[in-house]
This record gives structure tokens, sequence and C-alpha cells, in this order.
């Protein structure tokens, strides 16, 4: 199983999968932090100490990627952390519910500007008259003709029978007056889209911090499997020379045997990281949205960013990018518009309309009648509760913006303490770095005076014990680079 990544440190960058012809081919930053690779010319000389750090990182890595620089044939597809964001990114699946959220939000919006247009109704009602309709029309109630006499002469009985009967109301109505206020309604639901936009993005960032920890998840179980199999091939030799001075009588019996559950003991852990590495591939398959049983190979993590050296810059990023800051000034701006809406509440109601109406089955009724004018409507005393409504939307606008600043703040205080992690985590890498090159060069000469009957085998087990932590602890400061890493990125909000 060949691993995929080591790092950078400091400004220097090392591709693991180089050939060996380009493993001097590393830059550091000029002038710059041996570790942070951040420039600052007003910082004094660094020590010794740090500048061998800086350097014995790249050498052990060259040597690391000579191992890996080739690779068998028949192997998976390499896999880089950008390509396992952009297949999450297009295959997730709560990233496509959310998505559909802002497709609800667009659609609503559209339904509520056809508020703007004039409205059509009609009106249909057929019934069964219960008891018949009659009126009574005196003689002489349309007047009094000087040749014929009173219209009509006598008194008149007109009777509508009990018989099915039905009502037809058309109707078309224009707003004006609330077009204000229904604009105002609009534009509220603008900011909807955009906030549901917003939490798109957020949902997005959310997604690739997700993979971009189950990608490095994978990245460390390889590395332990690399220094697992590391110790398995010491304890392999080392159970070779021990069972050779055994058979020479140099040794002891229990001495071998000693070795012998210290190689089972690390094939057993073997066996365990490769089980972990299997559900931490299956895991981060999942998260893209494929099959689980996808094969695939790590590649070397990106280079160190500019980013990652300036807080300053990675602060002023964060500002602009992050959506947590956009969706609270949407925030105050909805709220501004929520206290116009309720001022829009003082204006009343006024309609240009248009109606007709048709009674059919009555007798002695005009069978159409079509008018057309104005309606209008008005509340003119409520009580104060519109004063009341209006004060409380105010209210609302200062507490969104106290929101938006104390959303600020805590932000910039996010990206700072994420900015110093990821600078303390590359910094915990050089150390635990250099004390893993150590461990190994001393265990190398303890096993060569071992085999020269100069040392004894409780010193080779004393180092091989110092060399496993030397690598947990490498392991670990990996691991926690990677997640610092992740953690800065989303915290700056860039994708």
């Amino acid at each position: 199983m060949q691993p995929a990544v080591y790092l950078l440190n400091s400004g220097i960058w090392v591709a693991l999968r180089t050939p060996r012809r380009n493993c001097m081919q590393m830059t550091l930053h000029e002038s710059g932090d041996p570790v942070t690779g951040k420039i600052d010319h007003h910082r004094p000389s660094h020590s010794p100490a740090v500048i061998f750090l800086s350097l014995l990182l790249p050498l052990a890595l060259c040597s690391f990627a000579q191992q890996t620089a080739v690779q068998p044939p028949g192997q998976p597809d390499v896999m880089t952390v950008d390509q396992a964001v952009k297949i999450g990114l297009a295959n997730n699946r709560t990233l496509k519910i959310v998505s559909l959220n802002l497709g609800v939000q667009s659609e609503k919006l559209a339904a509520d500007k056809t508020k703007r247009l004039p409205s059509f109704n009609s009106y249909i009602f057929g019934s069964q008259l219960l008891t018949p309709i009659s009126y009574t029309i005196p003689a002489g109630q349309f007047g009094t003709n000087t040749p014929i006499g009173p219209i009509p002469a006598t008194n008149s009985y007109i009777t509508t029978p009990a018989h099915p009967t039905a009502l037809v109301v058309l109707s078309a109505s224009q707003p004006l007056l609330q077009l204000y206020r229904i604009n105002l309604y609009l534009r509220g639901q603008q900011l909807s889209v955009k906030q549901a936009e917003e939490q798109l993005r957020e949902q997005r960032l959310t997604v690739i911090d997700q993979v971009q920890q189950a990608y490095y998840k994978v990245m460390e179980i390889e590395n332990q499997i690399v220094s697992l199999n590391a110790s398995i091939k010491q304890y392999d030799e080392l159970d070779r020379i021990t069972l050779q001075y055994v058979s020479q009588q140099v040794a002891l019996q229990s001495e071998n045997l000693e070795v012998k559950s210290k190689l089972a003991d690390e094939q057993l852990k073997l066996l365990k990281a490769q089980d972990k590495l299997e559900t931490a591939r299956e895991t981060l398959n999942d998260l893209l949205g494929r099959d689980l049983n996808t094969p695939f190979r790590t590649a070397a993590v990106a280079p160190v960013t500019p980013i990652e050296q300036n807080l300053e810059m990675a602060q002023s990023t964060a500002l602009e990018h992050n959506p947590q800051i956009a969706e609270a000034e949407i925030d105050v701006d909805k709220a501004a518009n929520a206290r116009d809406l309720a001022k829009s509440q003082y204006l009343p109601d006024l309609n240009l309309s248009i109606q007709y109406s048709s009674p059919f089955g009555y007798d002695f009724v005009p069978l159409n009648v079509a008018n057309a004018g104005f309606e209008f409507r008005w509340e003119p005393w409520e009580w104060g509760r519109r004063r009341h409504e209006v004060n409380e939307k105010a209210i609302n606008v200062e507490q969104s913006k106290l929101k938006l600043d104390n959303t600020k703040s805590q932000l910039l205080i996010n990206v700072g303490d994420a900015f110093r992690s990821l600078q303390e985590a590359r910094l915990g890498v050089s150390v635990a770095q250099a004390k893993q090159v150590a461990s190994r060069e001393k265990l190398r000469e303890v096993t060569l005076q071992y085999g020269q009957k100069t040392a004894l085998l409780r010193d080779v087990l004393q180092q091989q014990a110092a060399m496993e932590s030397a690598d947990s602890e490498y392991n670990n400061a990996v691991a926690e680079f990677w997640s610092a890493r992740a953690d800065f990125q989303k915290a700056i909000g860039e994708e």
C-alpha cells in the first residue's frame, strides 16, 4: 500500500511522488520564517535549532519520496484532495437537498411577483329555490300616461316558482396603492432567496470541510501503515539476528520469543490499521456520493498558500467571503424591509375594479349587470396597533445590527485562532519529524551494534519502542496539521 502524502514545512514543499532527481528541487521563502514561511523583516536571525529542523524535514521526505516514486502497475487512479472536493460538491446528497430549498424560494418569489398584476375572479352559485319569490307592483308604479292611464293599471303580481336558479359573477381588479406594499414584500422575498443562496454556500463549505477531513483521515492511516511496515521490517531483521544468536548459544530462547511476540503485536496493529483504512475509504466515498468500494489513491497535499502566512489577509478574506457574514447582513436588510412594510399598513387599499353579474332563473330582474369603479378600504382607527408594530420592527433592526457586529467579531476571533493553530501544527510537524529521523538513525545504529554483539537486545527493544513513539507522535502531528488546515480554510469561507 503506497501512501500518497506528506506535507510542507516552513515554506518548503516536497512532492512525494517525484523521482530522485527532483528531490532537491525545493525552495525556501526568501528571508522567511523556516517554520511558518511568513516573511518578517523585523525578526532577528533564526536559531540554529530552527534552521536544523527546517533543513532536516525535506531531506527525510525526499527519502520517502524515492521509495514511493515508482507505483506498481494495476494501481487505482490517483485522486487529489481538490478532485475529491469537486466530486463531493457535484454528488453530495445533503448538498443537493439544500440546493432544492433554493429552488423552492425562487419559485415562491416568482409566484409572489404575480400579485402586482390584475386578478381575475369568477363566482358561480347554482341553487334550488326552496320557496317561490313573489313581487307586487302597485298600480301606477311606473307613472301615468294621459291617454292610457296609470302603468300598470292595477296591482301586478310576479312570481318566480321554486325551481333551479344560478348567479354568475365575474370581476377583474388591479391593485393601485397596494403596489408599494407588494413591492416591499417582494423585496423581502428576494432577500430570502439571497439568504438561501448563502445557506447553500455555507453547506458547500461544510461539505468541503467534511471531504477534506475524510481525505486527510485516509492519508493519516496510510502514514500509520507506512510506519508499521517499517517497524515490522525492523522486527523481522531483529528476529533473524536473534534466532542466529540462539543457534550460536549467544542469546536465550526467551529473547527470541520476546522479539516474535513484539513482531506479532506489530502485525496485529497493521491489520487493525488496514481495517481502519478501508472504513475511512468507504466514509470518503459515501461523502462523494459514489459506490463505497470505488478504489482510489491519495496524492500529496498542496503547498503553503499566501493566505496561510498572512493573518490580516485571512481576516479580510473571511469578512468578504464567509457566508455567515453575508447572512447576518441580509438579516439587517430584512429587518429594515419589515419595518418599512409595517409602516405601509398606514396606507389604505385602493383597487381599480370591473364587475359583471348575471342571474339565471329569476323573473323581473336584470339579466346582465356590468360596472367599473374603485374599491377603497381603510381602517381609520386601530387603537395604536400599527404604531406598536412599527416600533417592534425598529427594535428588530437594531437587534440585527448588533448581531452583525457580533458575528464579525466572532469570525475574526475564529480566523485568528485557526491561523495560530495552523502555525503551531506546522511547527509541531517539524519537531516531530526531527524526532522521528533521530530515533530512526539511533535505532539503525543500535541494531548494527547488536549485530556486531556490542549491544544488548534490551537496548534494541528500548530504541525500537522509542522509534514507535516517535512515529506515533509524527503521525499525530501530521493529522493535527491537516485538521488545522481544513478548519482554517472553512473559517475564511473560500471554496
